[in-house]
């Protein structure tokens, strides 16, 4: 395998690992071309050598960045897509799957996601994502640990598992796939478990509306999403099936010797 990541971020980082790990040639891009990657807009030779063609570029307004600038050289890859679990909107709690229809507040994003499915890709729809470096551990740790009252429910997923999903379905038949674990839960609820594995207070409550409106946006939204489709035809199961298991994963890899003490836990999280 010969694997083009366009936008080598956090989560996209962890699937290089992954699949080098397994005996994949791996080649990165970011916007600028640091830390050895290719610069965005130079990836043609990259592109023209791939056997398989991952992008976690983000859409905007202006449309999705890769279909844009490489759409014509991508046929004859086998193709897949980061997308977000955002594209289904609030569905006031309820479960959604697949097959259920997408838009939302995310226009862009659902209009990439579909414009990556009309192409034959496997396209994997992301809940909220955290691991080391990335959790709520360390907004605790940072002091910036909030519950945030009115907020709705959402999943989550840990990074190594997001990976081991894309990894399991780069050539798996085209389509949607959603990789979440299988407690979704309230931020707040998971704010107190991260201060508590740290030993520090409960984090004070902030009300929805005193948020950003960005933050409003994603905190008022209230699903839960299902993946059973990604366990049944990828056999992929999360090795961290709810935030309290990951959290406790991502604990022990910043610390090995921590404590339950305040001092000493916070003192080996930080961003």
């Amino acid at each position: 395998m010969r694997l083009l990541i366009f936008g080598l971020g956090y989560s996209a980082a962890r699937i290089a690992a992954l699949a080098e790990a397994r005996g994949a040639v791996v080649t990165g891009t970011t916007r600028d071309g640091r830390d050895g990657t290719l610069r965005f807009d130079a990836a043609d030779a990259a592109l023209a050598a791939a056997t398989h063609v991952l992008s976690s570029v983000p859409a905007d307004d202006g449309g999705d960045p890769v279909l844009a600038r490489y759409g014509a050289a991508l046929g004859g890859k086998a193709l897949a897509y980061l997308s977000s679990t955002g594209v289904y909107g609030d569905t006031g709690g309820a479960w959604v799957d697949e097959t259920a229809a997408i838009g939302g507040r995310r226009p862009a994003r659902a209009a990439a996601d579909r414009a990556w499915l009309a192409r034959g890709a496997r396209v994997f729809r992301l809940p909220g994502i955290y691991g080391p470096g990335r959790s709520a551990l360390d907004r605790a740790a940072a002091g910036e640990g909030r519950q945030v009252g009115g907020a709705g429910v959402f999943s989550r997923i840990h990074v190594d598992d997001l990976a081991a999903g894309v990894w399991a379905g780069l050539d798996a038949p085209p389509g949607a796939y959603n990789l979440a674990d299988d407690l979704p839960a309230h931020a707040d609820v998971v704010a107190r478990f991260a201060a508590t594995l740290l030993g520090l207070p409960e984090p004070p409550l902030v009300p929805l509306d005193r948020l950003s409106p960005a933050a409003r946006g994603f905190h008022g939204e209230n699903r839960r999403v299902a993946a059973a489709k990604a366990k049944r035809v990828l056999g992929w199961t999360p090795r961290y099936p709810d935030y309290r298991a990951g959290l406790r994963a991502v604990s022990a890899i910043a610390s090995p010797t921590a404590t339950s003490t305040a001092p000493a836990a916070a003192s080996v999280v930080q961003r």
